[in-house]
């Protein structure tokens, strides 16, 4: 694969986890009733809910931002892999699994898209830049 085509899938994918993990906390801060009784039915508190939203629409702009604030970028794949595995594993606990197609698909293409980075962004070049 070539870099420019590597680049084009990265920021292809990127744009499409910024934009659902940017309506996600759009959902979770503006208290979208979908969204809250999902999250409350599978039991977490309000409170947390907020604080999923306010760090999702911070960690879109730190994905968004082209070569700038990679180690923080390390840190937003982390948390959304995180985001990604709890709502799976709570939503077969409490919904089924049916429930976690969505979680599946955001799984999958989170995967491809922190491989490309990494591709295109080596370790030399995320730590060298402290």
């Amino acid at each position: 694969m070539t870099t420019k085509t590597t680049k084009i899938i990265y920021w292809s994918s990127a744009i499409f986890m910024s934009l659902w993990f940017g309506a996600s906390g759009f959902f979770e801060l503006t208290k979208n009733p979908v969204v809250w009784d999902i999250t409350l039915q599978l039991g977490y508190p309000s409170h947390f809910i907020y604080i999923l939203g306010i760090f999702k629409l911070a960690g879109v702009i730190v994905l968004l931002l082209p070569n700038r604030l990679l180690r923080l970028k390390e840190w937003v794949f982390a948390g959304m892999f995180f985001d990604i595995i709890f709502a799976f594993f709570s939503k077969i606990a409490v919904l089924g699994f049916a429930s976690t197609i969505d979680a599946i698909l955001a799984f999958t293409v989170l995967s491809i898209t922190y491989l490309l980075f990494r591709k295109i962004y080596p370790q030399e070049l995320i730590f060298e830049k402290i």
